[in-house]
């Protein structure tokens, strides 16, 4: 297992994150000390969960398995959010000052810490002002509830005005985005990609495998079946693929992905992984597996080395459509410059 570390800080996190929101549904409580276990056995030291997964079912199970392994709950880097609805109430979700308190000092409770190592806000809030959140950031990381703060599922114009206002106001400065990234969904790569490069946020990829697009369980036009979780469904047909399987640009990857597979001897979903880790700015990607299996299949991926030509394949085949002005080739060509001579 690789090392890097969490964005801009100190602190050194393993280039796989487990992801835990099937913890508490998915998974029960078995399957999911199992999960940590055998991360844990294969070097991972990165866990990231959510106080809205399973209604807080998987931090408290993620709080009973540190509980129980006090030696490896020490080496332990824990990510947790906050944003969603977690009651009925209007101030019961969302980033203000009162909700993300309520929301902190819970997911504290639950997973049985006194301070959480990255508090992510999950979403962002249009009705907060943003310096209301990062003072509340700011303040819990005086207060010694976190230690770093991050966001996820923001935009790149949310990263900027955010990371700016921290600066200008001497408050403690984010050190990660999490966001959705794969070879099938790469419209971070427009902007927000470069938001985090110039304020030095390190990202945490969700969804790597395009929710099992990319692992190789999906056949071109075949009715899903099995444990997949279109096939679970059996009165769904072929609608259960959605927008995907008429697109050319997907079954162009995964052909891609699966001839590269083949060259290596390995698994589609570790080629994809490998695809991921080996982007810019990425820290660690966040593997979201349902079973010990599936697991110690994406865990392959730390081993895995593509080569320069196989990244420039995938990297091309996976292009999205070509955005119009002033994203594009002539909008991209306008932003730079190069001295003549190279001086």
């Amino acid at each position: 297992m690789d090392y890097r570390k969490l964005g801009p800080s100190g602190t050194i996190v393993s280039v796989h994150c487990l992801g835990t929101m099937t913890f508490g549904s998915e998974a029960d409580e078995a399957t999911s000390f199992r999960l940590l276990d055998d991360f844990v056995a294969a070097g991972g030291n990165f866990i990231d969960t959510a106080d809205v997964y399973s209604a807080g079912v998987s931090e408290e199970i993620v709080g009973r398995w540190l509980k129980a392994r006090p030696t490896e709950a020490r080496q332990m880097v824990v990510a947790t959010k906050g944003r969603f609805p977690m009651g009925p109430g209007p101030n019961d979700l969302g980033l203000s000052r009162r909700h993300l308190g309520d929301a902190l000092d819970a997911s504290l409770c639950r997973l049985g810490v006194e301070r959480v190592d990255l508090y992510q806000m999950h979403a962002w809030d249009a009705l907060t002002p943003i310096e209301e959140t990062l003072r509340f950031l700011d303040d819990a990381v005086s207060a010694g509830k976190i230690a770093y703060y991050g966001f996820s599922n923001y935009v790149g114009w949310h990263i900027a005005k955010a990371t700016e206002i921290a600066k200008a106001r001497g408050y403690s400065r984010p050190v990660t985005l999490q966001p959705q990234y794969s070879l099938l969904v790469r419209d971070i790569e427009l902007e927000i990609v470069d938001a985090c490069l110039d304020a030095g946020l390190g990202l945490l990829p969700w969804s790597p495998l395009g929710g099992g697009w990319l692992s190789g369980k999906y056949k071109r036009d075949q009715m899903p079946s099995g444990t997949t979780r279109l096939g679970e469904n059996p009165n769904r047909g072929m609608e259960a693929y959605g927008p995907r399987n008429a697109e050319a640009r997907t079954w162009a990857i995964i052909e891609a992905v699966e001839e590269v597979a083949k060259s290596h001897g390995v698994s589609m979903a570790q080629v994809a992984l490998a695809w991921v880790a080996a982007r810019p700015a990425v820290t660690s990607v966040i593997l979201g597996a349902r079973t010990p299996a599936q697991l110690a299949d994406n865990l392959g991926a730390a081993d895995l080395r593509l080569e320069a030509e196989e990244m420039e394949r995938l990297t091309a085949i996976s292009a999205p459509m070509p955005p119009d002005y002033p994203y594009g080739v002539q909008g991209v060509a306008q932003r730079h410059r190069k001295l003549v001579g190279g001086r």
